[in-house]
């Protein structure tokens, strides 16, 4: 799918329309492709808190070059800021010392980081200012333009070498249409993040399960997820049978063809993950339905059914693999929510509930897993798919354009996220839902 409005807008008569009408002017994204470097370009880091002197360090891991001065006439791909050292309301004023001067110097698609420390975990004036960076991240994230991205993570004293993956994700191309987002590290008290010994085959020798995967969202995921090493299981309806395998086999995954709703559905996939694969890394609950009306035009069966797919079956299916011990030690259990669930969405109350129930469903089990294992959620906003092309064309073009970046999210989007939750670098990141929606203007 393509979003012509974006062709348009960067014709030379689109662009004339564009300035003198103070139209949508979408930045084309950059997008990660196997083989290419984590970032093109030169990251600038500042501050003096608990990893200021640390993250060229670990940005070095990743093979990603940092310089903590400007050189005039430089153009940047990214700043990361360290506040964990900003105590008061006064020593805000830090961040503006570092980002002003700097701002005027990022290339298109940069990409910009700020790490604090928990609010919970500090008191008085520290906790005031640390939880101020959410305004000043959400409000950057809206200024700085042209495909850029701002996002804030809170690091948990103790947690500091943890962050690795986190940086690598949200500083490069993966983290297109993420923008705006709190990532939390630490915040349940997890075990250390696992060494990684090649960061372009993260998920070498791991058993992915992905539902829905026979196309859209759900083909996307398993192909990162192959993309990044890992023997992905496909499992879609009986209907989608033929492009499930299709799919499957040009990753050389395998695949399970039934209806997750069904009464034996749990105990048919633990088996099948045991028997062929001896257990499971990361479950990725991808399926979904909608069965958008009004509630005052709802019928109890629809209404049911959307609550039974997206919400009732993961939850069953997780259950059981995490009773027959079928998910394996730092394993993942990844949810795929909505902006829907967020925000709410007219025609969408059973979809929206269900949606919400994800965001439920990670809070429920974060504190409760054990060996690592964690559990997140993606929550997508408009995501260009086969299914939104079929929305009416004025519904669309404004679900596209409500967002900092103006245009609609890629499947890849989604899949991207999830394969940096499905990391074993990222056992810290736990208990997480970020939104893919290029910073929609509406929900937090």
């Amino acid at each position: 799918m393509s979003d012509k409005y974006q062709g348009f807008a960067s014709s030379p008569i689109g662009k004339l329309l564009v300035k003198n009408l103070g139209l949508p002017n979408p930045t084309k994204l950059d997008r990660y492709s196997a083989g290419d470097p984590l970032v093109k370009g030169t990251i600038v880091t500042g501050g003096n808190g608990r990893l200021g002197e640390s993250l060229p360090g670990l940005l070095d891991t990743l093979g990603i070059a940092s310089t903590t001065t400007q050189a005039d006439g430089e153009k940047y791909k990214g700043l990361v800021f360290d506040a964990t050292g900003i105590t008061t309301v006064e020593g805000l004023g830090d961040l503006q010392e570092f980002f002003t001067p700097l701002m005027r110097s990022l290339s298109n698609c940069a990409r910009i980081v700020v790490i604090g420390t928990p609010p919970a975990q500090v008191e008085g004036s520290e906790r005031i200012a640390q939880r101020a960076l959410e305004g000043f991240t959400r409000s950057l994230g809206k200024e700085v333009g042209k495909g850029g991205t701002v996002q804030l993570v809170y690091v948990a004293e103790g947690y500091e070498g943890s962050v690795v993956s986190t940086l690598g994700f949200l500083l490069s191309p993966k983290s297109a249409y993420v923008s705006g987002q709190v990532v939390r590290i630490g915040a349940h008290k997890e075990k250390k993040a696992t060494d990684v010994a090649d960061w372009t085959q993260p998920l070498a020798g791991k058993v992915a399960f992905v539902t829905g995967a026979s196309r859209g969202i759900g083909e996307e995921i398993a192909r990162v997820l192959h993309r990044d090493g890992a023997t992905v299981v496909g499992l879609d309806v009986p209907q989608a049978a033929d492009d499930l395998q299709k799919v499957m086999k040009e990753i050389d995954g395998d695949w399970l063809t039934l209806d997750i709703t069904s009464s034996d559905a749990a105990q048919r996939i633990a088996h099948h993950l045991k028997e062929k694969h001896g257990g499971v890394d990361i479950v990725v609950h991808n399926a979904g339905v909608t069965m958008d009306k009004k509630l005052a035009n709802q019928s109890p069966e629809r209404f049911g059914k959307v609550l039974q797919i997206n919400l009732e079956a993961p939850e069953k299916i997780t259950a059981e693999l995490l009773a027959q011990k079928v998910v394996n030690a730092n394993g993942r259990i990844i949810g795929v929510a909505s902006i829907a669930g967020i925000a709410g969405n007219l025609g969408q109350t059973s979809y929206a509930a269900s949606k919400a129930g994800v965001i439920g469903f990670v809070d429920s089990l974060s504190d409760a897993l054990k060996d690592g294992i964690t559990i997140n959620a993606v929550a997508p906003g408009f995501i260009i798919t086969q299914m939104t092309a079929a929305v009416p064309f004025a519904t669309r073009e404004v679900g596209q354009r409500l967002n900092a970046m103006s245009q609609g999210g890629l499947p890849v989007d989604v899949a991207e996220t999830i394969a940096w939750y499905a990391s074993p670098a990222s056992t810290a990141v736990n208990g997480n839902v970020v939104r893919v929606c290029g910073q929609m203007m509406l929900g937090a």
